[in-house]
């Protein structure tokens, strides 16, 4: 890699390393939670709808269990543990075979538990550790109206549960229902709940897409007029603030382009006008044939010289409004035709772009303006480069030239009009102080700018932005 070469690569990883910065440094500044919040106003609004909702939905849900688990469930827990106590004391009051068989039989059609006597059997003398709310409100239960160990197993069948309690002789096994111990309403109400929340979101989507769309629509439109494209099929709609904007909007590009014809139409019109006195001039100072007025006549034409060449930096500027039709253009065709033509004129040019970048522009604008700053590198340093490519949704376009370069403090100042740095560089096409203007002009005109830097190469660095 050369000197030259290895430069402009430093260049650019500075550039990467100080964009990179300022979007750190705008991370930083952004408050904690807002880096967590929605960007878009469909996101912000949506979320503006459905959190209370949701918000709602998790209190009524929380109360709604707090509730569940502390009456209906331990209602339920508690009435078979009373059963099994009832159960247990009847056994242990009539021990014999026959008030056995009764009790269970009573049992049975009476209670919906299947109740069957174990003898000589025994539990662990370790329980089994509860798992899960229901078993530790039954184990409750237990504990409190049996007052006996038992176990609790919940896997012996599909919706039942074994409950074994020792007794003196034996171990008492009820098989309980699970309906007896669980009611689905639990179930229902979160099927309800979500179900709810789904429909809510679904309308909330539609509603704000709905809205978001004038206003999306209004954003592409104000967008298209920075970048000097048609609008005219922009149409209000939507809320009464929106239609408000979308009034407001045409207003504006109705002002913006009354005052841009208006402009180029003086500027032209002064041009055009201010060319009959000059030609007469010409033809005047042509006619005369005195010796001894020569020296003065040669400074007279070179005044008029001037003024035609100001004329046509005025006309150039007029011109440079926005009154070219935007259409895709070949930007990397435009930029080898530009190249060329300044090769013509004797500055040397070295063009790097790949191919394909087409984007809708104004041909002849971004033409002239490219010229500009290939005819100032040209006058002022003899060589430029010129770099093209896509970057960060826009279309770069680096000239660089090997010359004396602009001071820091100057660089916002030249792109006034009819500024010049000094005598000995004037940086525009002819001489009048408005090469830089002009190239400015084109590149907002169509949403983009340019910006000067130091060159890797030692001059002047200029940068078109231009939005894909």
């Amino acid at each position: 890699m050369t000197a030259a070469g290895s430069g402009r690569a430093g260049a650019d990883g500075a550039a990467a390393g100080r964009a990179a910065a300022r979007r750190a440094e705008r991370r930083r500044r952004t408050p904690f939670l807002k880096r967590f919040l929605p960007r878009t106003l469909f996101g912000r609004s949506l979320l503006i709808i459905v959190t209370p909702v949701i918000l709602a939905q998790a209190v009524a849900t929380w109360i709604f269990y707090d509730r569940h688990w502390d009456t209906v469930t331990n209602r339920l827990a508690y009435a078979v543990a009373g059963d099994i106590a009832t159960v247990i004391a009847m056994l242990e009051r009539d021990p014999s075979q026959d008030g056995r068989d009764w009790t269970l039989a009573t049992a049975a059609r009476t209670t919906d538990l299947i109740v069957t006597v174990e003898p000589d059997q025994t539990l662990p003398d370790k329980r089994p550790q509860l798992s899960g709310l229901l078993e530790r409100t039954l184990g409750k239960a237990l504990d409190e109206r049996v007052g006996r160990p038992f176990t609790i197993n919940t896997r012996v069948a599909h919706e039942w549960y074994e409950i074994r309690v020792q007794m003196a002789d034996g171990v008492l096994s009820v098989m309980s229902p699970e309906r007896r111990l669980f009611t689905p309403t639990s179930y229902i109400f979160i099927l309800w709940m979500v179900g709810s929340a789904i429909v809510l979101f679904a309308v909330a989507i539609l509603f704000m897409r709905n809205q978001i769309r004038p206003i999306k629509r209004l954003a592409i439109a104000a967008d298209a007029l920075g970048k000097g494209r048609d609008v005219s099929n922009f149409k209000m709609e939507g809320a009464t603030e929106v239609r408000q904007a979308a009034s407001a909007f045409l207003l504006m590009r109705e002002r913006i382009q009354r005052q841009i014809n208006q402009r180029t139409e003086m500027l032209a019109g002064v041009s055009h006008d201010l060319r009959t006195p000059l030609t007469r001039m010409k033809l005047a100072l042509d006619m005369i044939e005195d010796p001894d007025l020569d020296p003065e006549v040669e400074e007279l034409k070179a005044d008029v010289a001037e003024m035609e060449t100001m004329i046509e930096g005025y006309l150039a500027f007029a011109r440079g409004e926005g009154t070219e039709a935007v259409q895709p253009t070949d930007l990397t065709r435009l930029l080898n035709e530009v190249a060329a033509g300044a090769r013509r004129d004797g500055t040397e040019v070295t063009l790097t772009a790949p191919d394909g970048l087409i984007l809708p522009l104004r041909p002849n604008a971004v033409r002239r303006c490219i010229a500009n700053l290939l005819v100032n590198a040209g006058r002022h340093a003899g060589t430029a480069w010129v770099k093209a490519e896509p970057k960060d949704g826009v279309i770069e376009i680096t000239v660089d030239d090997d010359g004396p370069g602009i001071p820091a403090y100057l660089r916002d100042d030249v792109f006034k009009p009819f500024f010049r740095v000094d005598s000995s560089r004037n940086l525009d096409t002819g001489g009048s102080g408005l090469g830089l203007t002009i190239a400015r002009d084109v590149a907002r005109s169509h949403g983009g700018d340019i910006t000067l830097d130091d060159s890797p190469y030692g001059g002047l660095r200029a940068v078109i932005r231009l939005p894909v």
